[in-house]
């Protein structure tokens, strides 16, 4: 089980985050910062042939919408799956595939703004 609170520190644009939990069930857990009111959602779940690690994070705010002019809660998320096979892949070769996705989207002839503007 992970500490809780979980700690991240700040890293520009991003506050800092006091991740507590707030449910667990043995096979996940749900957090709230407690500055942003930001959920995370963490669970493990045992597939045909291997296990699904699944995160989220849900950022919630009010939100004026520009046809209507007015205000709605408005949700954005960012979620990450990772499928690793029962057997074939250590747990340093499984966090090493995580890492290649991450360094791809890093990468300054990828990033996730050309990602969120649709290209592929």
């Amino acid at each position: 089980m992970l500490i809780d609170p979980i700690p991240v520190a700040a890293s520009s644009p991003n506050p800092a985050y006091s991740w507590v939990r707030v449910k667990s069930d043995g096979l996940g857990a749900d957090y709230v910062d407690v500055g942003t009111g930001n959920k995370l959602k963490i669970t493990h779940e045992q597939q045909k042939g291997g296990t699904r690690h699944y995160l989220q994070i849900v950022e919630t705010k009010d939100a004026t919408d520009p046809y209507s002019g007015t205000t709605k809660k408005q949700l954005a998320s960012v979620s990450v799956s990772v499928f690793i096979p029962s057997f074939g892949w250590t747990e340093a070769q499984a966090a090493a595939l995580y890492k290649a996705m991450v360094d791809t989207i890093a990468d300054g002839d990828v990033t996730i703004n050309k990602i969120l503007q649709l290209q592929s």
